[in-house]
């Protein structure tokens, strides 16, 4: 009982999706610089098939975690950025100005600057994006550990900041990481959108159909060249929120559902798959080399700038107010927990990224982990020092 007791209020705590995730990512370190490693690659390689009929999908587990099981964490931000587009945070133009602004700055500076280290390289170039992403579990679990010294306004910042973030990503990796197309395939994926939003229209809120059809709008995404993980956020924007005759939430009810088993389960099962990186040979260089440092330093520096130098701009410019409660280093302290990439920058670095036909693999790895373990640290470092100061005045 006392051993279950203390599992309940481990998983009760706001910071336990974002240490489970730490404790997974460093495990995979663990064993796959250890004589477990090829325990490690023998199972991101076990060959998994589905097939009916002539209809096949043969993949290793590697990619049934991050095609497949991703696709239901992206189901879950689509349904948490369209609830804050209609009653939450987003809802109201003067509540997304700052974190947008915000949002948009932590976006291009770090790719910017990603660019500029590697715009001799058109190899390495494809990893753009890579430091763009925000891991909004990672960084609220971060801010998390600082409790209530923390105002309960900057904790909402961060997180409208990072979900205005995955939106941003979700748009680049359908636009930009897309591969050869299936005419076929889209016309297909096309018709399962055309149903799904057609059932939203009819008023449906039968959760099941809406299930059904996202599986084959997945299949059909997955076999057209557009990342299938894009799947889940087209059907959750499909998936009803209010309902008539006092029902419940279609959307709210999937929401509910999905949210433990992506916090506690899917993320760090993905961070697991995708962080164990091999350390030998590493050296100087492997921090040194354009593809690592500029996703470091993208992470670090241009989240940073960024996002505290937009922050700045909207508020002396007088387009939006500081947090209510919070002080200038606070703001910066939240902007550097900005640079926690990780789940999300792992995810676009295995798209820019392929296995076994980018000399890069594993070195965008060691930029990720790299800059967002400094981020966490200086950021937590930064933030409560500012917390305890406003506190001691």
């Amino acid at each position: 009982m006392p051993l279950r007791s203390t599992f309940t209020r481990f998983f009760q705590l706001e910071a336990a999706s974002g240490l489970l995730l730490i404790a997974a990512a460093a495990l995979a370190l663990i064993i796959n610089n250890s004589p477990l490693s090829h325990y490690y690659a023998a199972f991101l390689d076990v060959p998994v098939a589905v097939q009916v009929g002539a209809l096949q999908i043969a993949k290793p587990s590697l990619l049934w975690i991050n095609d497949g099981l991703m696709a239901l964490f992206f189901l879950l931000i689509g349904l948490e950025v369209k609830r804050e587009l209609l009653d939450g945070h987003l809802s109201k133009p003067s509540q997304v100005i700052l974190p947008g602004a915000a949002a948009i700055g932590g976006m291009v500076v770090p790719a910017l600057i990603y660019w500029f280290l590697n715009k001799d390289n058109p190899a390495a170039l494809g990893g753009w994006a890579i430091p763009m992403a925000t891991d909004i579990a990672f960084a609220l679990g971060v801010l998390a550990l600082l409790g209530k010294r923390v105002p309960v306004s900057l904790k909402l910042f961060l997180m409208t900041l990072a979900i205005i973030d995955d939106l941003g990503a979700i748009i680049v990796i359908a636009v930009f990481y897309s591969s050869e197309l299936s005419g076929l395939s889209l016309i297909l994926a096309a018709a399962c959108l055309i149903a799904l939003i057609v059932m939203n229209r009819m008023g449906v809120v039968k959760i099941a159909p809406y299930m059904i059809i996202g599986l084959i709008l997945w299949v059909c995404v997955l076999k057209s060249g557009v990342h299938a993980t894009l799947a889940g956020v087209t059907l959750a924007f499909c998936i009803p929120l209010r309902t008539k005759n006092s029902e419940p939430s279609p959307l709210l009810t999937i929401e509910h559902a999905l949210h433990p088993w992506v916090a506690f389960g899917i993320l760090p099962l993905f961070a697991f798959a995708n962080a164990g990186v091999s350390l030998a040979g590493v050296n100087l260089h492997s921090f040194t080399h354009h593809v690592p440092m500029g996703i470091a330093a993208g992470l670090l520096i241009g989240k940073t700038v960024g996002v505290f130098g937009l922050t700045w701009l909207a508020i002396k410019t007088g387009l939006a107010a500081l947090p209510a409660g919070a002080n200038w280093g606070q703001v910066f302290g939240v902007a550097i927990l900005c640079g926690i990439g990780f789940t999300m920058s792992l995810f676009v670095g295995s798209l820019a990224f392929v296995a076994g036909s980018s000399e890069y693999v594993g070195m965008d790895r060691m930029g990720i982990l790299t800059g967002s373990i400094l981020a966490a640290l200086i950021g937590y470092a930064v933030t409560a020092f500012f917390s305890r100061k406003q506190q001691t005045a």
